[in-house]
């Protein structure tokens, strides 16, 4: 399993943006979508992340409710990104792994290149 993301880009405060992850590769439900991100001078940190089904869906108390997570028929995963904030600048990763929805980084096993997100405000 592959996957690139992109979509980043420079956005005013308030603005929104949103985010893509090609997958290429063999998945299965079962497969899980994550999205992480790393502000300057700080550790990556979790965004949000998917089941297959999209019957769990987890999410940053940073994003509730501004953040979507989703992915189409193609298995192309999506973060659309409203209201967003200067602190929401940083460099986004999608991230992929088998099992169940988890928060930790270290349990994906596929990772995207990044894509870079700066809110200006």
């Amino acid at each position: 399993v592959q996957l690139q993301a992109s979509g980043g880009g420079l956005v005013q405060a308030g603005g929104s943006l949103r985010l893509s992850c090609a997958v290429s590769g063999r998945t299965v439900p079962g497969y899980v979508m994550g999205w992480f991100r790393q502000a300057p001078g700080k550790e990556r940190e979790f965004v949000a992340a998917r089941s297959w089904s999209g019957d769990i869906v987890n999410y940053a108390d940073s994003v509730k409710g501004r953040f979507s997570i989703s992915r189409d028929a193609e298995n192309t995963g999506y973060l659309q990104m409203n209201a967003l904030k200067a602190e929401d600048t940083a460099v986004y990763y999608c991230a992929g792994r088998y099992g169940s929805v988890s928060t930790f980084q270290r349990y994906y096993r596929f990772w995207g290149q990044g894509t870079q997100v700066t809110v200006s405000s």
